[in-house]
């Protein structure tokens, strides 16, 4: 893909120049220039805000059908552009063709149709009256009273480079629903997507600073999207240090919070599970995103019973996962986003090493491309680490690549479950953990004792209406389905006497 014209940045309706000029978008798959993305500047930041508070209260007003018409127009966009948007999400991130086209665009456009209908969700519910003596505070009186709903206001939205299209769509589109005005603060590795998303709500007709959209390499510019008096809410995901960081800020003037942080999903494996089923929902971890997502089961906690059978099935499932250009048919695991992030990835595999584990699958570097392009891109060789314990640095951080690691737990009686549970809750995150069984009452039971915001049960699967969110260092707050409306209002009671 050959870079276009410089992007500019999209405030109060207008394409703007970045006052710092531009840096390269890189492709991850063979290091070419995809484009060049707008360096903000604190200012400029600061303008959005500004653009996006001045434009709440009309937008605020405006009908719930007006909103789900822009929402819907927006995707009926987004779908006619489909195949380029799709190539520029895959050269951006370096996810394989299918995940470009599916799991970003594809899910970009469900989540504006989704938030389409949301807006049409009733936003007041009556409470049951309430009796009430005379006393200091008035005459004997039934009291009415209504729940309302009402946007917070204007909302930065920080989203993550692993997609670049169902993460923004995710918090754009509830909020817009919701009556919010927003900030979008793309990460800055693959922001290109998140304009051409801009470009589909602008064309769908939202008023001017309802959508504004900036970026940059620069910390101010995401710390200006965090701390500005225009802001009320701010929803991140990315690392769990830098949620910290943010939330530490918006205590400060008390500012609403969506934090999806970090994961070290827990894939509990007892003894009368269905390996194959197990390991198809763990190698999920080489194949999706190249592990760059927080979801994944990336600690795999397993009846030593059965612990050579599955490490050994997980080695023959690796064995036939085709590492390559995203680009070419066939290609199961592309490359992760940045040469820095694959140098960490393989440093924790060295990590590994020398804590005690044993590499069984992985390890080395692979070569992708030939000739001149030999050795070109950001990839990494899924790994599968065994003989692990909890407290390996391996098992305990979060690695955000195509790396498992695997824990052996003994027991008996009842299969183990108490050891299983208490190694999976041994962590800081507690995000989404997974149970394999061939006793369903038994998955449940376990299922119920995770400290995890959401548990799958013999699947990866996610019910897209399901809350989604974590316990612990994992995040705040719950988000998806209608419970992304909710997240993007504030609660109202208004009491009368009747």
């Amino acid at each position: 893909m050959s870079p276009g014209r410089p992007q500019r940045l999209y405030i109060g309706g207008e394409w703007v120049e970045p006052a710092g000029g531009h840096y390269e978008v890189v492709n991850p798959a063979d290091e070419s220039v995809v484009g060049l993305a707008p360096e903000a500047s604190r200012a400029q930041v600061e303008d959005a805000a500004r653009a996006a508070a001045e434009a709440f209260g009309s937008w605020s007003r405006t009908s719930p059908e007006e909103r789900a018409a822009i929402l819907d127009r927006a995707a009926d966009i987004i779908q006619r552009e489909y195949e380029p948007w799709a190539a520029l999400a895959r050269a951006e991130t370096g996810a394989p063709t299918a995940i470009a086209r599916g799991m970003q665009v594809g899910v970009g456009v469900a989540r504006f149709r989704r938030y389409a209908k949301g807006a049409l969700e009733p936003v007041e519910r009556g409470l049951p009256p309430q009796v009430t003596e005379a006393g200091p505070m008035g005459a004997a009186s039934v009291l009415g009273a209504l729940e309302v709903r009402q946007p917070v206001g204007v909302v930065t939205c920080i989203t993550s480079y692993n997609n670049p299209w169902a993460n923004p769509a995710g918090k754009v589109a509830p909020a817009l629903a919701m009556g919010n005005t927003v900030v979008v603060k793309p990460a800055p590795q693959d922001p290109l997507s998140v304009f051409r998303m801009a470009d589909a709500l602008h064309e769908a007709g939202v008023p001017a600073g309802v959508v504004n959209v900036v970026c940059g390499t620069s910390v101010e510019v995401g710390e200006a999207a965090v701390d500005s008096p225009d802001v009320d809410m701010v929803s991140f995901t990315g690392s769990t240090g830098v949620g910290q960081r943010i939330a530490e800020v918006c205590g400060r003037t008390m500012k609403r919070q969506l934090m999806e942080l970090g994961g070290k999903g827990a894939a509990i494996v007892l003894p009368d599970a269905d390996l194959d089923a197990a390991v198809m929902g763990i190698g999920t971890t080489f194949s999706f995103y190249s592990g760059q997502i927080c979801t994944a089961p990336t600690r795999v906690i397993v009846h030593r019973s059965v612990y050579e059978q599955l490490v050994e099935k997980l080695t023959g499932y690796l064995a036939f996962m085709k590492v390559g250009d995203p680009a070419v048919r066939g290609t199961v695991v592309g490359p992760v986003i940045s040469a820095a992030h694959r140098d960490r990835v393989e440093s924790y595999v060295e990590l590994g090493k020398k804590e005690g584990a044993r590499i069984a699958f992985g390890g080395e570097r692979p070569v992708v491309g030939e000739g001149a392009a030999a050795g070109k891109g950001f990839y990494v060789a899924p790994t599968l680490l065994v003989d692990c314990t909890n407290d390996m640095r391996v098992v305990r951080e979060e690695i955000f690549g195509p790396v498992v690691v695997v824990v052996p737990f003994d027991g008996d009686g009842d299969g183990g479950e108490d050891e299983a549970v208490a190694l999976a809750n041994d962590s800081d995150f507690g995000l989404i953990s997974y149970v394999w069984s061939g006793d369903a009452a038994r998955a449940f039971r376990v299922a119920r004792r995770l400290r995890a915001g959401g548990v799958g049960v013999n699947t990866i699967g996610r019910n897209m209406e399901a809350p989604f969110g974590g316990f612990k260092r994992s995040g705040v707050g719950r988000d998806v389905g209608s419970y992304a409306l909710h997240a993007y209002s504030e609660m109202q009671s208004i009491v009368w006497s009747g």
